[in-house]
């Protein structure tokens, strides 16, 4: 079953809010790294390159938690919990679209040595349960 974003999360995401995605490495600990995010209905997006450890991980097991919490209100979140699907197709589109978003310019403009980087990856986060205060 899928859970629903409340329209103040809806708000945050869609606006240049940095969150922080939690994947399950093989051994069973926790990896985290900080993200650009989309929003698509009440799907969250995130860009990543082929080959990184979060895409081995999700692959793996799409297991995934997003944790959201706005810099100017530390004390307010939202955790999204939910499941990966991930895609290759328009993984260079989402990546500027996002590069947009966060820093005004394109995404190989923004981080020049992006031609060096693999294959770019969408992945999509369906919400299974959201908590928090957002």
């Amino acid at each position: 079953m899928t859970a629903a974003l409340s329209d103040a999360l809806k708000n945050l995401l869609d606006g240049p809010v940095f969150v922080n995605i939690a994947t399950i490495q093989p051994d069973g600990s926790p990896q985290v790294s900080p993200v650009w995010v989309k929003r698509d209905g009440d799907d969250v997006l995130i860009s990543t390159t082929a080959g990184r450890r979060k895409e081995k991980n999700l692959r793996r097991d799409p297991r995934v938690t997003v944790l959201v919490q706005p810099f100017d209100s530390p004390y307010q979140y939202a955790e999204i919990r939910g499941e990966a699907a991930l895609t290759t197709e328009g993984g260079q589109e989402l990546i500027d679209e996002l590069s947009v978003k966060y820093t005004g310019k394109p995404y190989a403009e923004f981080n020049p040595a992006s031609a060096q980087d693999g294959e770019r990856v969408v992945v999509r986060i369906t919400p299974r349960k959201v908590v928090g205060g957002v």
